[in-house]
């Protein structure tokens, strides 16, 4: 390109180095740093370092006493912080809680429906509480009871629900404030499986519509179907990572045997070569072993050698429950 003097001039090009809105990295919706609760003496939660992006769908796991509930309060605003921090939704944990439940749903082991209420009249009430407006509350608590297969069972009183069916309302009344955050205690204790299994569709439709989820379950099965998965003990997080993941912290292969004699055969297993771990699922025993084809061989051979039967005896996948045992075994050794 020449200019007016006929010298040659290189020509200034903008160059754009925006990125795609879909490549940049969204700031997490929850985040703890160091989030401690104490109960006099004992740290329930203990230095919690925790970051959850917005649309996860994060299981957490642990014995009894792990700290998970505790931690559920803490994040619902329910309990106070002893030490450390956090945020939800851009809000600080421990300044602005009541700004923070605005924007939860917080569905405790022991959701407080109201028995002598109907269904549409639990769902009606809970609405109230969180000002959802008239114009609102009919067609969200309709398209609630769609969503959570009650339509036609609106008129029943919450007392006279299923234990399955009465956590699905929980659920919907939950919802009925529309949060972006939920956060879920245990919500499929004590119901049957299928009513389990009908629960977290609900839960997946709702992961994949966008909405940020946090579940403490004690079901190893469930945790397999989240996107991150965090193991609590004695009130720390020891390990947070996705299930593909936390299932590879276990090296070497699961050998699954059905012996005839269990207890025998526990014994024996315990003793050869190789045999890292045994644990036991009703009639069968899982092996964790350092070369799977190899080992399969030796402990069929050793078996035979001392006369025990057994149904069958194959290479398994990993299970979380497999590594979540492990885990847990780990920590209880240091």
């Amino acid at each position: 390109m020449a200019n007016s003097r006929g010298e040659e001039t290189v020509a200034q090009v903008s160059v754009n180095h925006s990125i795609p809105n879909h490549l940049i990295p969204m700031p997490p919706i929850i985040e703890t740093r160091t989030l401690t609760r104490k109960f006099k003496e004992n740290r329930a939660v203990d230095s919690l370092d925790l970051t959850i992006k917005p649309g996860e769908l994060f299981g957490l796991v642990g014995p009894d006493g792990a700290g998970k509930t505790t931690t559920l309060r803490l994040l619902a605003g329910l309990l106070y912080v002893s030490e450390g921090s956090g945020t939800i939704a851009g809000f600080d944990l421990a300044a602005q809680p009541e700004a923070i439940k605005q924007r939860i749903g917080y569905m405790a082991q022991a959701f407080s429906l109201y028995g002598k209420l109907s269904v549409l009249e639990n769902l009606l009430f809970f609405a109230e509480i969180y000002d959802v407006s008239p114009a609102a509350q009919k067609e969200r608590t309709q398209r609630l009871l769609a969503f959570a297969g009650l339509t036609e069972f609106k008129d029943r009183r919450a007392a006279h629900l299923s234990g399955g069916m009465q956590k699905k309302l929980a659920l919907a009344c939950t919802l009925i404030h529309e949060p972006p955050i939920l956060l879920l205690d245990e919500p499929t204790t004590g119901v049957d499986p299928v009513s389990r299994r009908e629960f977290w569709n609900i839960l997946t439709e709702l992961h994949l519509n966008g909405t940020t989820i946090i579940v403490s379950t004690p079901y190893m099965d469930e945790a397999d179907r989240c996107s991150q998965v965090g193991l609590m003990y004695e009130g720390r997080l020891v390990i947070c990572d996705s299930p593909a993941n936390i299932r590879g912290q276990l090296q070497g292969d699961l050998i699954e045997i059905f012996p005839e004699d269990w207890h025998q055969a526990h014994r024996l297993a315990l003793t050869l070569e190789g045999v890292r771990e045994a644990q036991t699922y009703g009639e069968a025993l899982h092996l964790l072993v350092d070369d799977g084809p190899q080992r399969l061989i030796e402990i069929q051979e050793a078996f035979a050698s001392q006369q025990l039967a057994y149904k069958t005896a194959r290479i398994a996948p990993i299970r979380m429950e497999e590594a979540f045992i492990s885990l847990i075994r780990q920590m209880e050794q240091r």
